[in-house]
């Protein structure tokens, strides 16, 4: 056994625990081990009994162990884990046999340097170095006749060490078994351990344990087990059980602080209480562990408190030292006998829980945590090399500023050396934005930062810590535009455009002429954010494609591809041109980051375009691209728009609930997130009642008009204006949709006008204003001439179709502009049914040159495809043919078109489009819109897999994870079936369900 874990002696007259309830899953253990090299996941929360199962595992003695432990740091350190478990197990590595390519883990292991061969030759890029180095490390396990590697609480790893371990889950025969326990709750959302935890060894089989409570009865033979195996009452382990809702931890410190208050008798033969109330037995396992460490004498609490301040197995001289301690004292050994503490066969020191180390830290005095903390900081200076991330760690908590900045930077150097951008940011992100950081110090830190894996509210906080540094007024001119620039990048990712733009500007003049920064600058200027016209842009761009040949070759693949985008976002055909300049394979990091944002951008661009296809391709190779460099923010702005672009392609089963779920993260990219409300929004209206979402998407509208994002405001306008028509509300349709076509007008970038110019050409003619909406048409038309952007053609074809129905249309009264039929029939929205043609008394050949353009248009639209608008447009179509006296075709076309709305999901359009084909005479259907009116008091379909989800145990975030449900619909649905089930508690839901003959989800 390597680096095992202690088990529980008997002491101040309470003995050690047996194990106890979990032996079924001790023997699924054994077996699957006995099988062959295995992966087993072990989940629960804390204080469960994670630990005690490996701990037993580890007391049968049949497999070589090695057992490593993830501490929870603020920042992981790259591959801790892992290292801290080899170098215990191994006194050296001499003798090994290693190959070469052991030369990689002198970084790991720099006491080892004279045993290691010599640092091969660099590797090409970050992930042939990181594959090496984990080709590497399993060949030293290996070496080291190594069967299973236990890592425990793999949810505070750092990426690397999850990382490796899913390099070993995928190889083709898995090298050792793998034992991994994790608490699910406290598993980041920016993990890797889901797609650790959700896949299954290449090379092997997967087991997959959930340790849950203990019932009353393992209740009672845990107490009994720590009081001389004698009988506890039914009463007291019914209470304790119920106080400490079966979790075992809780169970046993509460036993321990009961005996130590004499809380406990033993009377008749059994243990029981001493009264039947008024006795306090803690809540809470804080309470138990303070006022058993309140029970100790002053070194041995000295000892426990920095233990909690180290939060890492360590040595005695290290315990001593940051516990102030002489280091020939004995007195603090004592705290070992409290069994809060407990000292490994490498002679370390840790506590048995974190829970407990978490309740002693909180309650040290924060001038003695402080002190605490300075000397554990000064203590590891001592060490060669020093620990920068715990010493970063320790300077931070002690307010030692100077030191804390100084090994924070050389931590974040080490992560950025070993790829673990995550642990970079994070480092630098507490850093940059502590208020008292000298404007140098931030320029030096922020121009470091591995933007692409910036997220969430860090961006905001460093935003604001790059202004304060500018207004500072400290830096020369040079230094304050780099500084500027920086900030601008930020604020561009942030999406505030506007404000990004007043801060490159004002940088530009002080950049060096011919730097990547000016360069870059300008791209972004060049890009079609903001309200200038696209000749502005086109300028900037011109200016940046020349000064690209002063940058060094290296620098020139990511000025190609902010150029390419540039141009495509102004509808350049140039731009697919320039794209095609960037090769899919390069050799650096920093050229595949530039490929794989050009994946990401391009993507997005192709389906704006209307190139669905070519889209759908881009944006699964960057999404791949992503998940394996790790860039958090990329992947959720490409899931975001591969989301969208399901919106488009009618791909509408589960996406509300899946973009909703991504929506309500409160991590979200801002980009990204507003993308997810936005189609979540588009599907609920159009597959339930628009009237709930309307308000949803007016605050988006806002927030979007507030960034600055003059591209984003198209849709959201589009599809409001679009139901507002629908409920005759032709002045409000005007009003939401005349700062969108301003911007278009002024801007003249139609590659934008898709959705906002047909519903605009609409909302004109419904008025009466039948020349305002020819001439945006006109404008249209010019502006896109032969352009190879289906989307937009599509829209033009739309806006063709719905002017000639406008002019087809008898002259209305102008009073009447506000009807509803007139207003909402020229968009796929038709007045009452009955009403014989959309037009009225029309002739003949006008209603059918009319319907032949809303072919075209619906043609356009399939070709891309885009079935709503497609049908939508059908639905004219056939309401043209039978005002043309084709009377079948069109009764046919409009069965053809609610059946396909139906099939779709857009149930409120099908029952219009069935309400206008009984008008006619002809028997139509109402879609089905699912709820309770359909079922009843039965359970739905969708009910039943949260309640399933129930009975297995789960919580209400893991049911919407598994079934892409945000929380709050989850929770509506758990409501739901509680009140048909007549309970009021998710146990007794849980009970009625399998009492119904339902059955617990996989």
């Amino acid at each position: 056994m390597i680096n095992g874990l202690g088990g529980v002696v008997p002491g101040e007259g309470v003995g050690g625990t047996r194990f106890v309830g979990r032996i079924r899953e001790l023997g699924m253990v054994g077996a699957a081990l006995r099988g062959g090299a295995v992966l087993v996941l072990v989940e629960g929360e804390a204080g469960i009994g994670k630990s005690r199962l490996v701990q037993e595992l580890v007391d049968e003695g049949k497999y070589r162990m090695l057992v490593a432990s993830a501490p929870p740091y603020r920042q992981p350190y790259t591959l801790g884990p892992v290292v801290d478990a080899v170098r215990q197990a191994a006194g050296g590595v001499a003798g090994l046999g290693l190959s070469p390519l052991a030369g990689v883990l002198r970084p790991l292991f720099p006491e080892w340097v004279a045993e290691l061969p010599p640092v091969p030759e660099p590797a090409e890029d970050l992930l042939a170095a990181r594959h090496r180095l984990f080709r590497a490390l399993a060949e030293l396990l290996a070496k080291l006749a190594v069967d299973v590697l236990v890592t425990e609480d793999v949810h505070w790893a750092d990426e690397v060490t999850l990382e490796f371990l899913l390099f070993m889950v995928a190889q083709r025969a898995l090298p050792v078994s793998l034992v991994l326990t994790y608490r699910p709750e406290d598993v980041p959302a920016d993990s890797l351990l889901p797609r650790l935890l959700s896949g299954s060894p290449a090379g092997g089989t997967v087991l997959r344990i959930s340790l849950g409570p203990l019932g009353v009865s393992d209740t009672a033979e845990l107490i009994s087990s720590m009081l001389t195996d004698e009988r506890v009452s039914p009463a007291f382990a019914t209470f304790l059980h119920e106080r400490t809702d079966g979790l075992p931890l809780a169970i046993e410190e509460s036993v321990r602080l009961m005996r130590d208050r004499a809380d406990l008798v033993h009377r008749r033969g059994e243990w029981v209480r001493r009264r039947l109330a008024g006795i306090h037995v803690p809540s809470t396992v804080r309470d138990a562990v303070l006022e058993r460490a309140g029970r100790l004498g002053d070194d041995a609490r000295a000892a426990l408190r920095a233990a909690s301040v180290l939060a890492e197995p360590t040595g005695p001289a290290a315990l001593l030292a940051t516990a102030g301690l002489p280091g020939d004292g004995t007195q603090w050994l004592t705290a070992l006998d409290s069994r809060l503490l407990w000292e490994n066969p490498a002679g370390l020191i840790m506590f048995r829980h974190a829970l407990a180390a978490h309740s002693v830290y909180e309650s040290i005095p924060a001038g003695e945590r402080r002190a605490m903390h300075l000397r554990a900081g000064r203590y590891l200076e001592a060490m060669q090399p020093p620990p920068a991330a715990r010493l970063s760690r320790h300077f931070r908590a002690a307010g030692d500023t100077t030191h804390w900045w100084r090994y924070a930077e050389l931590a974040a150097e080490s992560a950025l050396a070993m790829g673990d951008d995550a642990s970079a940011v994070a480092v630098l992100h507490d850093v940059i934005a502590h208020p008292d950081l000298p404007a140098e110090t931030v320029l030096r830190l922020a121009v470091q930062l591995p933007l692409l894996s910036v997220t969430g509210g860090r961006l905001g906080s460093i935003a604001r810590a790059l202004r304060r540094a500018i207004e500072a007024g400290t830096l020369p001119p040079a230094d304050t535009a780099r500084l500027r620039f920086q900030l601008g990048m930020m604020l561009d990712v942030m999406t505030e455009y506007d404000a990004s733009r007043v801060e490159l500007l004002a940088a530009i003049p002080q950049l060096s002429p011919g730097s990547a920064e000016s360069v870059h600058a300008m791209l972004l200027l060049g890009w079609a954010r903001g309200r200038w016209p696209r000749e502005v842009h086109l300028g900037w761009l011109h200016r940046a494609a020349e000064a690209t040949e002063l940058l060094a070759p290296g620098e020139r693949l990511a000025v190609i591809m902010e150029r390419a985008v540039g141009l495509l976002l102004l509808g350049e055909e140039e731009g697919w041109a320039v794209a095609a300049l960037v090769p899919d394979e390069t050799d650096t990091v920093a050229q595949r980051s530039a490929v794989l944002r050009l994946d990401l951008n391009t993507g997005d661009l192709a389906m704006r375009w209307g190139r669905y296809a070519a889209a759908r391709d881009r944006l699964d190779r960057a999404l791949a691209l992503t998940e394996a460099y790790q860039y958090q923010r990329l992947g959720d702005i490409v899931r975001s728009t591969l989301m969208h672009l399901d919106w488009y392609e009618g791909h509408w089963s589960g996406l509300a609930d899946r973009a909703g779920a991504y929506a309500d993260d409160d991590g979200q990219q801002p980009v990204a997130g507003l993308e997810f409300v936005l189609v979540a929004v588009l599907v609920r209206a159009a597959t339930g009642s628009r009237q709930a979402v309307e308000s949803a998407l007016g605050r988006l509208l806002a927030e979007l008009h507030r960034r600055g994002d003059v591209h984003g405001v198209m849709e959201p306008a589009a599809a409001l204006a679009r139901w507002w028509l629908a409920d005759g509300r032709v002045e409000d349709a005007l009003r939401v949709t005349e700062e969108p076509i301003d911007i278009l007008l002024r801007k003249r970038i139609w590659l934008w006008a898709t959705e906002i110019a047909p519903v605009r050409a609409a909302a004109l003619i419904a008025a009466g204003r039948d020349d305002e909406a020819a001439r945006i048409v006109a404008d249209f038309e010019a502006g896109l001439a032969d352009l190879a952007a289906p989307a937009p053609q599509a829209g033009l074809a739309w806006c063709r179709a719905i002017l000639a129905a406008g002019a087809a249309t008898p002259p209305r009264d102008p009073a009447s502009a506000s009807d509803p039929a007139s207003a909402s029939e020229l968009m796929g929205t038709p007045g009452p049914a009955g009403t014989p043609s959309p037009a009225g008394a029309v002739a003949v050949e006008r209603a059918a040159e009319v319907a032949t353009l809303y072919e075209r248009a619906v043609q356009a639209w399939r070709r891309l495809p885009r079935p709503y608008e497609a049908l939508l447009a059908g639905e004219q179509q056939a309401s043209w043919l039978i005002a043309a006296g084709q009377r079948e075709a069109g009764l046919v076309l409009l069965g053809e078109v609610s059946r396909e709305l139906t099939g779709l999901g857009a149930a409120a359009d099908a029952d219009r489009v069935a309400h206008a084909l009984r008008g006619y005479g002809v028997s139509a259907p109402r879609a089905w819109r699912g709820g309770r009116r359909g079922y009843g008091d039965q359970l739905s379909p969708r009910e039943l897999d949260v309640v399933r989800l129930v009975i297995a145990g789960s919580t209400n975030r893991e049911i919407a994870a598994a079934l892409h449900r945000s929380p709050k619909t989850v929770s509506t649905q758990l409501d739901s079936a509680m009140r048909k089930l007549q309970v009021s508690t998710r146990t007794a839901l849980a009970l009625a369900a399998l009492e119904a003959g339902v059955t617990a989800a996989e």
